[in-house]
């Protein structure tokens, strides 16, 4: 069992969990990935390992409350313990060797982002972030992504936060600008990581997007986070999660990624009416 030593709401629906998993600790890097189960009839959910403390021994992942098992893990506090915790799994992001990076992040994709950018960061790099959220009330992790860039611009939809737009266009004024990118990497939604890739291909500058797909077993034999890239089929849990964005079948991921959406907001629903009775 996998003791939930912190928890920390940093918004609403976005909340920090710190597990106590030594064994993960000791070898997790940025851009690598657990699977848990809240519970022994629970569902296998991939998240992106947010931060590490090898000392401590304790890993930590940001979670955005959208389905039933997030639901589910949102109803657990501080001592309470996970049924299954494990990883490291995935390929750790490659950030050595580049001189100057732009990473892009969207929405709790941010989370994922942050540690690759403080790991470009402390290799190096010059590092610039163009971060994107709905609404300021939805924003997080500001202070760590402008204590680990020399430039940052922090985009929302409405505009009631930073500059209001999408991070492509942030990022193509500072491509525009004149800087000279040896990386794009990006981590968010689906069809905004699309479109970085999109913005990015004229101009012929590498990109990287960490792909999150529906995961079952993570060892690549269940075939469930299957993608094409390149015209090869790739499976996001051995051959990722980062892969080249320019390759990327996106029509694919995209329709892929929305395959059990009614399902899942179905299963939160029910979840939710769940807890309710049992409160009453």
């Amino acid at each position: 069992m996998f003791r939930i030593v912190r928890k920390e709401a940093l918004k609403p629906t976005v909340v920090l969990f710190e597990v106590e998993a030594p064994m993960i600790a000791k070898k997790a890097q940025p851009g690598q990935f657990i699977i848990l189960r809240v519970d022994e009839n629970g569902e296998r959910v991939p998240l992106t390992i947010h931060d590490y403390d090898r000392e401590k021994g304790t890993v930590s992942i940001i979670v955005q409350i959208v389905g039933a098992t997030t639901e589910k893990l949102n109803r657990l506090n501080e001592g309470d313990c996970l049924q299954d915790f494990v990883g490291p799994l995935g390929k750790a992001t490659e950030t050595e060797g580049k001189k100057k990076v732009c990473v892009v992040g969207g929405g709790v994709g941010c989370a994922i982002a942050y540690p690759v950018l403080k790991k470009f960061h402390d290799d190096g790099a010059e590092v610039h972030a163009v971060i994107g959220f709905k609404s300021a009330d939805l924003v997080i992790l500001e202070d760590k992504f402008k204590a680990a860039s020399s430039i940052l611009e922090i985009c929302t939809d409405d505009g009631s936060y930073g500059r209001k737009g999408l991070v492509t266009d942030a990022l193509k004024e500072l491509i525009d600008a004149g800087n000279q990118y040896d990386e794009i990497f990006a981590i968010g939604p689906m069809i905004m990581m699309k479109f970085v890739s999109k913005t990015t291909e004229p101009y012929g500058i590498p990109t990287t997007v960490s792909m999150s797909p529906i995961m079952i077993d993570g060892t690549g034999m269940c075939g469930g986070c299957r993608l094409s890239v390149g015209g090869e089929t790739k499976f996001a849990c051995v051959d990722g999660p980062d892969f080249d964005g320019h390759k990327v079948d996106w029509d694919l991921a995209v329709k892929r990624s929305r395959m059990y959406s009614d399902f899942e907001k179905h299963k939160h629903e029910e979840t939710c009416n769940l807890f309710s009775k049992e409160a009453e």
